[in-house]
């Protein structure tokens, strides 16, 4: 028995071993063409940031000297020049100069990231702290009426306007009842108000998808017949019912995790985060394209790195992914 689960394990192992090796290839390519389409769109916005930024009067700047900075900037080669040049520039980690800030942009991702980071960990924690209390109180409650409750959060949380359930926050929690202040805080402490807003619309989509797997769940034969044999309704759940459920909404929250990583513009401004997400805003309204192009290419990658982890995570995870992976490994008699 012991060398049949010690085989079996392997058997997993290496064909995960395997599925790494192909997911991280497909990740490369997609983060390949995310950063050639985004570099092309761009390249089309209107207007010229050089002109944005050194055309004011006062500066005193001769056409002779704007044209310097457009060269400088890489402004006045040809798309396709410019594009090779960008990525291999980005290969060697160097994103470039701030039109818009004259600094380098690896030095503004490096203040501003890790504020959006700890957003995005602790936003994503919670995201899932509400989606599995969601689906156990749908679950396990003995009322009727509050396991209906619960089963409608999810369509009331998606209704909730981000910028609306970030003010309600503050004036409750913060201003309220005086639990945690907005101003004078650490670092993680001071992301605790913006999580718990920016995890309630993640939550939504992603509860909802957990609850309506778990109703397709409970109907199949191997549950029922599990409840035949006299198992409680909360052991059935935990080790039968939510194991086989929760694939669709962990391949969800791998996207949601992604897109945090990028920034939320509302949130950040709402709660005076230097973030990302600001960043992001203040490169668009100064047409600060290398600032742009960096922050898509982070997004991208945090989004890509996400989903590959749970690509690898929800087989072991997921009892019937795993059977499944027996079945692959004997029809290939590997």
């Amino acid at each position: 028995m012991s060398s049949s689960r010690t085989g079996g394990s392997f058997s997993l192992l290496r064909h995960l071993g395997r599925n790494a090796g192909i997911q991280s290839l497909r990740a490369l390519l997609i983060l390949w063409g995310a950063f050639t389409v985004t570099f092309f769109l761009l390249q089309m916005m209107p207007g010229d940031a050089v002109m944005v930024r050194f055309m004011d009067p006062e500066l005193g700047l001769s056409p002779e000297q704007i044209d310097a900075m457009r060269v400088l900037y890489s402004g006045s080669s040809s798309p396709v020049l410019q594009y090779f040049h960008t990525l291999r520039q980005m290969l060697h980690g160097d994103f470039g100069y701030s039109v818009q800030l004259g600094v380098p942009v690896r030095t503004l991702i490096a203040a501003a990231l890790p504020v959006s980071l700890r957003l995005a960990v602790v936003g994503f924690i919670l995201s899932l702290v509400w989606t599995l209390l969601i689906a156990t109180g749908a679950s396990l409650l003995p009322l009727r009426a509050l396991r209906q409750t619960f089963h409608a959060l999810p369509g009331f949380w998606s209704a909730i306007p981000l910028y609306w359930s970030g003010i309600f926050i503050i004036q409750v929690l913060s201003f309220k009842l005086h639990l945690l202040p907005v101003v004078g805080v650490g670092p993680w402490e001071g992301v605790i108000l913006p999580a718990l807003a920016v995890s309630l619309p993640i939550a939504a989509p992603q509860a909802k998808l957990l609850l309506q797997q778990i109703e397709e769940t409970e109907r199949l034969p191997f549950v029922m017949a599990i409840r035949t044999k006299g198992a409680s309704q909360a052991s059935v759940f935990f080790r039968h019912v939510l194991p086989n459920s929760v694939t669709p909404s962990l391949t969800m929250a791998g996207l949601s995790f992604g897109e945090l990583i990028a920034g939320a513009i509302v949130t950040e401004t709402i709660f005076g985060l230097n973030g990302l997400g600001r960043l992001t805003r203040d490169a668009v309204s100064g047409q600060d394209v290398a600032v742009l192009q960096a922050i898509v290419m982070i997004g991208a990658t945090g989004f890509v790195a996400t989903n590959l982890a749970v690509d690898l995570l929800i087989p072991l995870i997921n009892p019937t992914l795993r059977s499944s992976t027996a079945e692959w490994k004997e029809k290939s008699g590997s």
